[in-house]
């Protein structure tokens, strides 16, 4: 057998060349679509719920301190004296319920969804 005889003929190298370029060329556009595709609703999603937890804390924080503001001006009895205490207890006590109540309200699975 001579050299020539076991290579195969230049026609079928071309034709290997260009079927893995077609592979390679498949496997790019696939790992873009799997990639990119669900970062960019990744950042969207991170996005809006950035703002959203922005909004809500600055929200509460508002409500807990007219709260606090409330109760140390309407009710005297505790605003002096050794119970001044008593109306932070409860704005805090307000903020750990309100707090407990929107994060038992987080939807987990939202960003796992497949578009339909």
């Amino acid at each position: 057998m001579t050299a020539q005889q076991t290579r195969p003929p230049r026609d079928d190298r071309a034709a290997d060349a260009d079927s893995i370029g077609e592979v390679v060329d498949l496997v790019k556009a696939y790992a873009l679509q799997e990639t990119v595709g669900p970062l960019k609703g990744a950042g969207k999603w991170l996005a809006m719920g950035a703002i959203g937890a922005l909004l809500l804390g600055l929200g509460l924080s508002l409500v807990v301190l007219g709260l606090l503001r409330l109760l140390q001006v309407e009710w005297t009895t505790v605003a002096t004296g050794s119970w001044s205490w008593v109306s932070y207890l409860i704005a805090l006590v307000v903020t750990v319920g309100v707090a407990a109540i929107a994060i038992s309200r987080i939807n987990k699975d939202s960003l796992n969804k497949e578009p339909k």
